[in-house]
């Protein structure tokens, strides 16, 4: 089941409940049991709010992400997890990708894209490319946030579907012999 599974890979939930960063800035909000549940709407829904905080633009996607989790009531680890799919390593190519959605949703001819990240590059560039990078990123961020929550609603159902399924099976071949039979050996 998927929740065996996460618990296999999944750091200690503890952790994150005493976090200092995180308690500083939720307090008591992070005694609801929802942001700690794991079950098919709770996991769905904060694989959508991480996947869709990691296409935000600008710093901060795991403070937002985290924040979005607690309003929305779903697993907080995983939304705040999931945001990193963004690293330094995959940010240029999914933003790159982002900029270009966007220029092409405005109808503009693609200029010329380069980031860097460094305070520089936000003062200078970003604002000739901000507004098909933003738009983008929304554009993009709601497709993998939509297909990210679908999956999971869908890989969930068919696990459970199979465990069900195994779990009849076991008991049909464990059942008991009707009345007035007998079990006849080999």
């Amino acid at each position: 089941m998927p929740r065996k599974l996460i618990k296999r890979y999944f750091p200690n939930l503890g952790r994150f409940r005493e976090d200092h960063t995180l308690r500083s800035v939720f307090g008591t909000l992070l005694r609801d049991p929802n942001l700690w549940h794991l079950n098919r709407h709770s996991v769905a829904g904060a694989l959508a709010v991480g996947l869709f905080c990691a296409f935000i633009p600008f710093p901060g996607q795991m403070v937002i992400a985290a924040a979005v989790a607690v309003f929305w009531r779903v697993n907080l680890p995983i939304a705040v997890v999931a945001v990193w799919i963004s690293n330094p390593i995959t940010i240029p190519p999914m933003f790159f990708a982002a900029y270009k959605v966007g220029e092409w949703v405005l109808g503009r001819e693609p200029g010329p894209f380069g980031l860097e990240l460094s305070l520089e590059w936000l003062t200078e560039e970003f604002l000739e490319v901000w507004l098909p990078l933003v738009i983008g990123c929304t554009i993009m961020g709601s497709l993998c946030a939509l297909a990210g929550y679908i999956l999971v609603r869908v890989y969930w159902r068919l696990q459970v579907k199979k465990s069900w399924e195994q779990r009849r099976l076991r008991r049909a071949t464990r059942a008991p012999m009707p009345k007035g039979e007998k079990d006849i050996p080999g």
